[in-house]
């Protein structure tokens, strides 16, 4: 079932999952459900059926603190529209600037902002910074870990060559580079990785995209949070810029608690109100 763009503002797909462990299927709501109904479906299913297989003894942890983490071509101002509704809710969230340099330097600025969180802490990340998540997720004041259109690596796993077992998505065509520095051109950028925003909206993102250095793309994480703390996975089904496909069987090789909504890569500014409903569920403020 898919939701429709005008359905999405209330409803978003809850993609039936199978546990594996004889623990059952999530269930899949109707099309008439309200937000209301859908974050309590999906608060109640995190302690329950749709709590990640090796996680599901543990329910999930109240949290007020969202750490927040972007990927590729963007900076921490794309989750703008989330933290505007995390605040509303009364969470405490921060973004984090990832410095598109090397994996660690990006871990180290994650692990700097996740220390001064006072209390449980639900981790955040968007596109590549996934494996951020995964590698810094451990941390025991991580109480959650929730994945936007993101990668989702194993301990030591080569993402690069796990993506060629899918079909290629488009947007990596449009992939340039200056010297060691990658971004993406404005066609590419407008079509493939945001392609569900206005035009005027996108043409503002991709001129302050922030370039990537090859470096980034080199590291390998060397722990896979997700084996351990409930997760959470929002599956982009028009996503042009990683496979929906991969993001799909990421989500069930994790056995998160999975939404797929009709969006673009950046279903943080297409759909926030869905992905902060993902969030708040994950920091166990569902009702």
């Amino acid at each position: 079932m898919q939701a429709t763009r005008r359905e999405s503002a209330a409803f978003a797909t809850m993609v039936p999952i199978d546990m594996g462990n004889g623990g059952g299927v999530a269930p899949e709501p109707s099309a008439t459900i309200d937000r209301r109904m859908f974050i309590s479906a999906l608060a109640a299913g995190a302690t329950s059926a749709l709590m990640p297989r090796r996680a599901r003894a543990e329910a999930v942890r109240g949290a007020q603190n969202i750490v927040l983490l972007h990927g590729l071509f963007v900076d921490g101002s794309c989750w703008s529209e989330v933290i505007a509704r995390l605040q509303n809710a009364g969470l405490n969230a921060t973004s984090v600037q990832n410095p598109l340099t090397t994996l660690d330097d990006a871990v180290a600025e994650t692990r700097r902002v996740l220390a001064r969180q006072d209390g449980p802490t639900v981790l955040v990340g968007h596109s590549f910074s996934g494996v951020i998540v995964s590698e810094v997720g451990t941390d025991p004041k991580v109480s959650a870990l929730v994945y936007v259109a993101a990668r989702a690596p194993d301990a030591g796993e080569d993402y690069s060559a796990l993506a060629k077992t899918f079909p290629t998505p488009p947007a990596s065509a449009g992939i340039v580079f200056d010297g060691d520095e990658g971004r993406l051109t404005e066609a590419a950028f407008l079509r493939d990785f945001a392609g569900d925003l206005p035009e005027a909206q996108a043409r503002i993102l991709y001129a302050a995209q922030q370039p990537f250095h090859r470096a980034l793309l080199t590291g390998k994480t060397q722990h896979a949070a997700w084996r351990s703390k409930p997760s959470f996975y929002a599956v982009s089904m028009e996503d042009r810029t990683i496979n929906p496909e991969l993001e799909r069987f990421m989500a069930k090789r994790m056995g998160a608690m999975t939404i797929e909504m009709k969006a673009s890569h950046l279903s943080l500014i297409s759909h926030p109100q869905e992905i902060t409903d993902l969030i708040l569920a994950a920091a166990g403020h569902g009702k």
